[in-house]
């Protein structure tokens, strides 16, 4: 299972209602053919699958890709930024089940439990 890139851009909101593309994730994770997160190439390359989260003048994060598994479609799926655990964790919503291709949205959970949706912007081997 191949490693790809993906970089998700910040859908419209009232703030930015063309989007933004300084405002996003770019993290490194294993796609199934269809473009949906694969668990099994997560676990034999857990250690490449990082997340850098920019926000606009913010200085940016780095972190890592995490499973957690379950039983609903493919699991739940985070970015942590801290192993140690005092920093909360960024949920994607119901990520095990949304494709990550091009023009596809997908949402996540901040740190403040406030939900954004974003847009997958460019998917590259990595």
């Amino acid at each position: 299972m191949a490693l790809q890139r993906i970089t998700l851009h910040l859908a419209r909101t009232k703030d930015y209602p063309n989007g933004s593309a300084a405002h996003g994730y770019e993290f490194v994770a294993p796609l199934d053919s269809s473009g949906h997160l694969d668990s099994d190439g997560w676990k034999e390359n857990r250690n490449a699958c990082r997340v850098r989260r920019f926000w606009g003048d913010e200085e940016y994060d780095l972190g890592h890709v995490v499973h957690r598994g379950g039983a609903v479609k493919g699991g739940s799926w985070a970015f942590t930024y801290d192993i140690a655990g005092d920093e909360d964790d960024e949920a994607g919503y119901r990520f095990g089940a949304h494709s990550f291709n091009p023009g596809d949205y997908v949402s996540i959970k901040d740190d403040d439990d406030e939900m954004h949706t974003f847009v997958v912007a460019m998917v590259v081997p990595a």
